[in-house]
């Protein structure tokens, strides 16, 4: 299921131009780079596309309020999946 923002031309993720498409990447503070793969639970990139379609817009994005977070989304919730496969 595509987001409000899909028509803003961003290059798609592929497993030979790993680039992470987040709303911070897209439209935040940092600037669009190569994601480098550091465990074996990172998501794939079907599993991203499948979170991705599912977080909120953030308020920040819909001039609600806030600022732009600065870490990426996808790497926070591969840390956190990270973690919870160590515990």
């Amino acid at each position: 299921m595509p987001d409000q923002f899909s028509s803003t031309a961003v290059p798609t993720s592929t497993t030979v131009t790993p680039e992470c498409d987040c709303y911070v990447h897209r439209f935040g503070s940092i600037a669009p780079g190569r994601r480098t793969g550091r465990y074996p639970s990172d998501m794939t990139d079907p599993e991203w596309a499948e979170v991705r379609s599912a977080m909120p817009v953030p308020a920040w994005l819909l001039k609600q309020g806030g600022r732009p977070e600065e870490h990426c989304h996808r790497e926070m919730l591969d840390a956190v999946r990270t973690s919870s496969t160590t515990a």
